[in-house]
């Protein structure tokens, strides 16, 4: 357990994974003009905490009524090759020829399989595509045959995450929290524009003075 303070380097770098992952499926500004920050807490893990992040992250921003263009949710794959290193003396990543059948592609692993495995391949995105990927890897290649089923194969687990997270919240809220500022946006025609100013700009002021806005 390490101590509570500013966050380091691997929580700086998963948020980015998360943040990425997410970026894609927010709403343009014109539609959406909030500031959306999105906090994501992880008190224990035994998996991949940033995919976590991502389905959470994705699920809480439909649960406060973000127009979001559609779910995301990530999985962790993870790859144990056997004794023989087969996969990397078939010719790396080019090599697919000779795939080695002791590679064992795992999906969403835990703590253990991460420590001790020879992949961690995060792979997160929407039921249409991929909108994020990390991969670190302690050998000297994967095959493409590797990569088609490990991709396979997150997106499999990918689209159970969503049916599962669909049952929870199908789809955004159609309105924003009570807590939530409201913003209304009107266009005011260029020959009033004067008429709301005023004469030196004395109703522009009163309003302002009213209403606690900005001029």
């Amino acid at each position: 357990v390490g101590r509570v303070g500013a966050p380091g380097r691997r929580e700086i770098g998963h948020g980015k994974l998360a943040e990425r992952a997410l970026a894609p499926v927010m709403p343009p500004r014109e539609d959406f003009p909030y500031v959306v920050r999105v906090e994501s807490n992880i008190l224990e893990s035994n998996g991949s905490s940033s995919m976590a992040s991502v389905c959470g992250a994705s699920l809480a921003l439909m649960d406060a009524g973000v127009p979001i263009k559609g779910p995301v949710a990530g999985i962790a794959m993870g790859l144990i090759l056997g004794d023989s290193d087969a996969e990397t003396s078939t010719g790396g990543i080019g090599g697919d020829e000779n795939e080695s059948l002791e590679a064992v592609v795992l999906s969403d692993i835990l703590g253990l399989e991460d420590a001790l495995g020879d992949m961690d391949f995060k792979v997160a995105g929407t039921a249409s595509g991929v909108t994020s990927l990390q991969m670190d890897i302690k050998v000297e290649g994967i095959t493409l045959n590797t990569m088609r089923r490990a991709l396979d194969q997150a997106r499999s687990g990918r689209l159970h995450i969503l049916d599962q997270m669909a049952r929870a919240v199908p789809a955004p809220r159609t309105e924003l929290p009570h807590a939530v500022p409201k913003i209304r946006t009107m266009v005011i025609p260029v020959e009033k524009i004067g008429e709301v100013i005023g004469p030196g700009g004395k109703k522009i002021r009163a309003i302002v003075d009213k209403c606690g806005g900005e001029g």
